[in-house]
C-alpha cells in the first residue's frame, strides 16, 4: 500500500488531526518491558536525518516505522523497544523534528519530519533551553521523546506569540525564550 502523505497542516480540523493520530494506531512502547537489551547501532543526527552502521536510512517509510517504536528512558537514553527486545540509539539532540506549526482555534498543530502531528498542551508542551540568545524549543512527543521546533517553525511561532514571547496551546502557556 502506497504512503499517502496527510493534507496541508493548516486545513485540517482538530477533530481531523486526531482522526489522523488515531489511524496511526501506533504500538503501545511504553507497556513493553523486554529483558534483552543491545546496541541499534542506530543514530539520529541534529538534523532529523537517521544512520545505521554509519550509512544513511533514505527510506521515509523505514524512518516512520523505527520512529513508531522510539521511546527514551529517565537518563535520557532513546530506544527502539519491541516486546522482545530493546536496541539503543544514539540521538544528537531530538529524535524528531517539528517542521511546521499552524494554529486551529486555541490548539497548536505542529507536523514533524516523520509527518506526524501533534498537538502542543499538557501533554505534549513545549520547552524552551538554551539562552535568551540563542534559544532551542522543544516539543514532547511521546513515550519521553521530543522534537526540535526548526528555526522557521520558530519565527511562525513568534508571529503568533505575545509581546512577552508565549504562547497558549489548549489551555496552557509556554515560553518561547528560556526564562
Amino acid at each position: 500500500m502506497p504512503y499517502e502523505p496527510p493534507p496541508e497542516l493548516a486545513a485540517l480540523s482538530l477533530e481531523e488531526i486526531a482522526q489522523l493520530n488515531a489511524a496511526r494506531k501506533l504500538p503501545p512502547v511504553e507497556q513493553w518491558e523486554p529483558a534483552v537489551s543491545g546496541d541499534s547501532l542506530m543514530t539520529i543526527k541534529a538534523d532529523g536525518r537517521w544512520f545505521h552502521d554509519g550509512g544513511e536510512i533514505r527510506r521515509p517509510a523505514m524512518i516512520r516505522a523505527f520512529a513508531g517504536l522510539l521511546g527514551r528512558d529517565s537518563e535520557g537514553q532513546h530506544w527502539l523497544v519491541t516486546p522482545q527486545e530493546k536496541q539503543a540509539i544514539a540521538v544528537e539532540d531530538a529524535a524528531f523534528i517539528a517542521t511546521d506549526v499552524s494554529r486551529t482555534g486555541d490548539a497548536l498543530a505542529f507536523r514533524l519530519n516523520t509527518d506526524e502531528v501533534v498537538v502542543a498542551g499538557l501533554d505534549h508542551p513545549l520547552r524552551a533551553r538554551g539562552d535568551a540568545d540563542t534559544p532551542a524549543l522543544y516539543l514532547a512527543v511521546r513515550n519521553g521523546t521530543e522534537a526540535r521546533i526548526n528555526r522557521s517553525t520558530w519565527l511562525q511561532l513568534v508571529e503568533l506569540a505575545g509581546e512577552d514571547l508565549t504562547i497558549r496551546s489548549q489551555g496552557a502557556t509556554f515560553s518561547l525564550v528560556p526564562r
